[in-house]
């Protein structure tokens, strides 16, 4: 997939495209269900599948008080987008000139004038353009004089859901360490990403060794809790069972910041420190509590791993 970060990167002569335009953050079930309409049409036409987002959410820009921490980074977002087949990305700077943009401008100077739209997907909320003015009914009107159609796209709901897929609900699942309900939303099980960086070898000390995640990982991380899940070795490709723990270890109460931990079942002499690795997240086990003294903790962590492994072993068989 080609990712254009500026609207002069774009070639003079690409397109025509087939467009869906969005925040796409998380990329989940419902973004997966439009993307593959935007092939479908595309692939009629002959045209270019293309998404059209953002760097940022819009409201960080506009009403930064209103604006929700991200499902994923920025680089993730392109990453999942890329995944799904499409031809191109249109990743646009949200910043005050674009806010600025009237919404007939956003659809001369963007759709057409750059990537020569056949077709446009939205949602029913989309909204675009100066103070939002730009609606589905907009781009109506707009599409016989520039020459595209516009398809407005149902809302996805899960089945035996009321309730329509969005980021927001996801983040609510996360915020709740409902990682499995958090799946069925995203169409893929929630994962962060970062490097396994050095700790206070406390697992290690009671043997259960840990990778811990640098501070800086690339998506929302679940509640403090410990989970069954994987860790993916980008270094290497392999994945590994894990027991994951997230929080701040109650018990000895001297960790500053959340950490993300996973200890690599049946493996203990592994040496992961400065690897790219993500820990992918597919049940939760229990919250976090203190527990009084190294030997009931010792006996839980023995406890999770065992669980962990039983739960994974499920998944696999």
């Amino acid at each position: 997939m080609i990712v254009f970060r500026d609207l002069l990167e774009v070639p003079e002569d690409f397109g025509p495209s087939v467009i869906a335009i969005g925040k796409f953050d998380g990329v989940h079930a419902g973004h997966r269900a439009v993307i593959e309409q935007l092939k479908a049409r595309a692939a009629e036409t002959g045209a270019r599948a293309v998404a059209v987002t953002f760097d940022r959410n819009p409201l960080a820009v506009l009403r930064p008080d209103r604006c929700p921490e991200n499902v994923v980074t920025v680089d993730r977002k392109l990453e999942l987008l890329g995944e799904l087949g499409l031809d191109a990305t249109l990743l646009l700077t949200f910043d005050e000139a674009l806010a600025a943009l009237s919404a007939e401008d956003f659809v001369s100077e963007i759709l057409v004038g750059a990537l020569k739209v056949s077709s446009v997907l939205v949602g029913q909320d989309f909204r675009f353009g100066h103070r939002g003015a730009g609606t589905p009914e907009l781009l109506r009107e707009l599409g016989p004089r520039h020459g595209f159609t516009v398809e407005v796209v149902d809302d996805v709901y899960l089945p035996g859901s009321s309730r329509r897929v969005s980021s927001t609900w996801i983040r609510e699942l996360l915020i709740e360490g409902d990682v499995a309900g958090a799946a069925r939303v995203l169409g893929r099980y929630p994962d962060v990403r970062g490097v396994v960086v050095h700790g206070l070898k406390r697992g290690r000390e009671l043997g259960f060794p840990t990778a811990n995640l640098s501070t800086i990982v690339d998506a929302f991380v679940p509640a403090d809790g410990v989970y069954a899940g994987w860790l993916v070795d980008h270094d290497s490709g392999i994945r590994h069972p894990a027991a994951i723990s997230v929080g701040t270890n109650p018990t000895f109460d001297d960790v500053l910041e959340r950490q993300v931990e996973a200890h690599v079942v049946g493996e203990t002499g592994l040496d992961l420190y400065g690897h790219d690795v993500s820990v992918v997240f597919t049940d939760h086990l229990r919250g976090m509590v203190a527990f009084d003294g190294i030997e009931a903790l010792t006996a839980q962590i023995a406890a999770d791993v065992a669980d962990a492994d039983r739960v994974l072993r499920a998944q696999t068989e």
